[in-house]
């Protein structure tokens, strides 16, 4: 019997703060019970730092950099593993929020507050981490034959 292929879906977010140490945090409209970190699915051949600045910049106008990795999530119902970065704002001001965003803000988040804002247990623990990461694990694009380090981060 032969092995099925496993198929995933890869999807991409980061923690980007502001000089008041605000979270910026977006609401998709199928998702209207709680606001979550702005991100998306990765494309075919994208890098996972790549496709976190662009998501970003789709939902929210905002030129983001990501720095690195600050946590590594697995979805076993729907099959997404979840890469969430920290990033630093480079430029931009936040944008009317594209058709699938209904809102996009910087919005003060801590452990005493974080529930009236994420709802759903998986993004808040996600987010949290992000939040309290100490350190960032290193993020390496690369082609191969022959080897070709594209992009390294940390």
């Amino acid at each position: 019997m032969m092995e099925k292929t496993p198929k995933h879906i890869i999807a991409v977010s980061a923690l980007i703060t502001n000089d008041n140490n605000e979270v910026l945090l977006v609401k998709v409209q199928w998702r209207q019970d709680t606001w979550e970190m702005p991100g998306g699915q990765v494309e075919e051949g994208e890098a996972l730092d790549e496709a976190a600045a662009r998501e970003i910049l789709e939902e929210t106008g905002l030129v983001i950099e990501p720095v690195g990795i600050t946590g590594v999530y697995y979805n076993t119902t729907k099959h997404i593993l979840s890469v969430v970065f920290k990033g630093n704002y480079i430029s931009g001001d936040i944008q009317h929020p594209p058709e699938e965003i209904s809102d996009a803000r910087f919005i003060e988040i801590n452990e005493a507050n974080i529930e009236r804002y994420i709802t759903r247990p998986h993004m808040k623990s996600r987010t949290l981490d992000a939040i309290n990461a100490e350190n960032i694990i290193p993020y390496e694009t690369w082609e191969v034959s022959p080897y070709h380090l594209i992009g390294r981060l940390f």
